[in-house]
């Protein structure tokens, strides 16, 4: 089952898809970063967050996103998902970052530019 991403605002804007390689997808179907355990990787390996207990993190320990279980705001109804692109090949990781302490502050970036961000 695909895991729908929302911003602070409660719009539906990423989700996470199926599968061993937990990639994460724009609406209109393309993957631009993915899961490893708990850390979030861009496309070309670049070390860009953390995804804990349903909630997305910048490397600052701010909150980007939610599951619609632990959005703040009402979650809007999901859109339809266009037919997903072919992916293309991850390049390799880079080192992952020391896990900051998380706050429940809200970072001052868009979910989607977030998550974009080392997208190929």
């Amino acid at each position: 089952m695909e895991t729908d991403l929302y911003d602070h605002q409660g719009r539906p804007v990423m989700y996470i898809a199926d599968g061993d390689d937990r990639a994460i997808y724009t609406w209109r179907g393309q993957a631009v970063s993915y899961l490893v355990n708990e850390m979030i990787y861009g496309w070309r390996g670049k070390h860009i967050g953390w995804f804990v207990d349903g909630i997305i993190y910048d490397l600052n320990g701010y909150r980007v996103g939610y599951i619609k279980e632990k959005c703040p705001a009402l979650p809007w109804m999901p859109y339809i998902k266009y037919i997903k692109y072919v992916k293309y090949v991850k390049y390799a990781r880079y080192i992952p970052y020391m896990r900051p302490t998380f706050q429940l502050i809200t970072a001052n970036i868009d979910l989607e530019v977030f998550l974009s961000q080392d997208k190929v």
